[in-house]
């Protein structure tokens, strides 16, 4: 598994290093977008005198069902990494449910078979049709099919989104989704939402970053534990009443009781389905349920209970090891490429997007494929609300990254710098264009020290939103509230993304296609080896260069 040297590339003198700016597309409007409102003399040159194009990082251009899937870290990463488009969670759970091959699964029939001795079967994952990291279809669709076949007890547990969907929706969802509850329940199927919370704050943490996010939601969903309400409504409008300003993600946790008893803790026998299909978020709250010698926080008791994950999140971990859907089946990524070839790496972000430069990016890969050649750096992120601190850890990050180029030890550099696009989840306008002013004067700390080892910079994104901050209508226009104000957007964007390469050399010996009818993220492997002087590997998607 050997890459070919090129006979039409000469190999860059220096390394190449790929440049993420997470979350940072290309809006055809002004009004809302952080990108254009930042003052960023640098990357407004490097757009406007080097070779640039735009790319499609959304859609089918990155495995997702339709062209109106936004994209997201996750497959964004995914498709550079593999140099391929592979299909995703969305699109392969929504297959499986349609096909109805996820029913006849022997981990279905196992999770429903443990409600047969009076186990409660209970669902926990993100509450939206976000599409993200899951689709509230894909809950319903379970739901549906616990009752045909005899389930007679359902607790739901719902993380509230606010971040991949408006970030005040939650009862666009909480009140349809109970109406749904009413027609489904009967004298033989009883079911409820049992517990929730905002999804920032409870459960779903990744990376490691705060475990303190998964102990919150496991006394919540497991020992019934937290502040009680009589419904899902009832705590969300009470929150809201209480703290005006606060979006549904950062909602804090909450319990629903019936004649003062929790109505939905997890029992010794129970059955648990964790319904994202996206991995990140979604791993530590599985070994939470899995691993008996977990020590992060205290879980009390473990409940034995019969547990599955919509996909398995973590194959090299077999993490969990009974699931719903068959993940992707990602395989020769250009990085396992370049360790086979005996390419140095070097991969680094803090840790909000520390497992896109290496997980997502070796296709959802634990671990290097060579110690001796591969350097992963993380960077801790800081434990803050992101719009408190919009500059989050790019300067640690550039810091790093210029050392390592100065060391002279790596042949191909990686970063992700966040800040696009965890800013520009909170919906704070001001924020997001101080984040971007951020990454502006890191860059241009950055590329000095390119040019100074004789370097090709990749500079790219993974995806859109700081670029749409404000919510739009059908028409294209601004919503507003009703005290006039903008209402916020949380969410990924629809928009291309750039991709703009930069040499301190006037004839690098190649120069951008421009024969590709639609280039997108998988397009940038074969261009990153092209520029290492090497040939793609069979079946991937072509480059975007080409010999000058």
């Amino acid at each position: 598994m050997k890459l070919q040297k090129s006979p039409r590339f000469s190999p860059c003198p220096g390394p190449v290093v790929t440049v993420i700016l997470d979350g940072v597309g290309i809006s055809p409007r002004v009004d809302g977008d952080a990108v254009k409102a930042a003052r960023t003399p640098l990357l407004d040159a490097l757009m406007a005198n080097r070779p640039f194009t735009q790319l499609c990082a959304h859609g089918k251009a990155v495995g997702m069902p339709s062209d109106d899937d936004m994209g997201n870290s996750e497959v964004g990463h995914n498709a550079i990494g593999a140099g391929r488009v592979f299909a995703q969670g969305a699109k392969l759970v929504s297959t499986a449910i349609q096909t109805g091959s996820v029913w006849q699964g022997t981990a279905w029939q196992e999770v429903v078979g443990a409600t047969r001795s009076g186990g409660i079967l209970h669902f926990i994952g993100l509450f939206s049709d976000g599409n993200v990291h899951s689709h509230i279809d894909h809950l319903k669709a379970m739901l549906v099919q616990a009752k045909r076949e005899g389930v007679r007890r359902v607790r739901v547990h719902i993380l509230l989104d606010g971040r991949d969907v408006g970030e005040t929706s939650a009862l666009e969802y909480v009140d349809p989704f109970e109406a749904f509850l009413n027609e489904l329940r009967s004298s033989e199927f009883d079911v409820a939402i049992a517990s929730g919370g905002g999804r920032m704050k409870v459960t779903m943490d990744r990376y490691e970053a705060d475990w303190r996010m998964v102990a919150l939601g496991w006394d919540l969903h497991v020992r019934g534990r937290g502040r009680t309400f009589a419904s899902a409504r009832d705590a969300i409008l009470t929150y809201r009443a209480e703290s005006p300003s606060v979006i549904d993600q950062d909602l804090p946790g909450f319990v629903i009781e019936k004649d003062g008893q929790p109505v939905g803790p997890i029992r010794d026998g129970d059955a648990v389905v964790f319904f994202n299909f996206r991995g990140d978020r979604a791993i530590e709250i599985s070994r939470a349920f899995t691993e008996p010698g977990l020590n992060t926080f205290d879980r009390g008791p473990l409940p034995q209970v019969t547990y599955a994950g919509m996909m398995q999140y973590d194959g090299d971990l077999k993490l969990p090891n009974r699931f719903l859907v068959s993940p992707p089946a990602i395989d020769r990524t250009f990085g396992e490429y370049l360790a086979r070839s005996g390419v140095t790496q070097y991969a680094i972000s803090e840790t909000q997007k520390f497992g896109h430069v290496t997980y997502f990016w070796n296709g959802n890969r634990s671990g290097k494929f060579d110690d001796k050649l591969e350097t992963y750096v993380e960077i801790p992120s800081d434990r803050v609300p992101f719009e408190q601190r919009p500059w989050m850890k790019c300067a640690e990050i550039t810091d790093a990254l210029i050392d390592a180029l100065g060391s002279g030890k790596h042949r191909y550099l990686r970063v992700n710098y966040a800040n696009g696009d965890m800013v520009g989840h909170t919906g704070n306008f001001e924020a997001a264009v101080t984040a971007m002013q951020a990454l502006d004067l890191q860059l241009a700390r950055l590329l000095p020290a390119v040019f100074a080892a004789r370097g090709t910079l990749l500079l790219t994104a993974d995806h859109g939103n700081a670029d749409e901050m404000f919510e739009l209508d059908k028409k294209g226009n601004v919503k507003r509230g009703q005290d006039g104000k903008v209402r916020a957007k949380t969410s990924h964007t629809l928009n291309p993304v750039p991709c703009i390469l930069v040499t301190d050399t006037a004839q690098p010996g190649w120069k951008l296609r421009q024969d590709l009818a639609k280039a997108g993220l998988s397009n940038l492997a074969a261009t990153v080896l092209n520029l290492l002087g090497f040939e793609a590997p069979e079946g991937y998607d072509p480059s975007l260069v080409e010999p000058a």
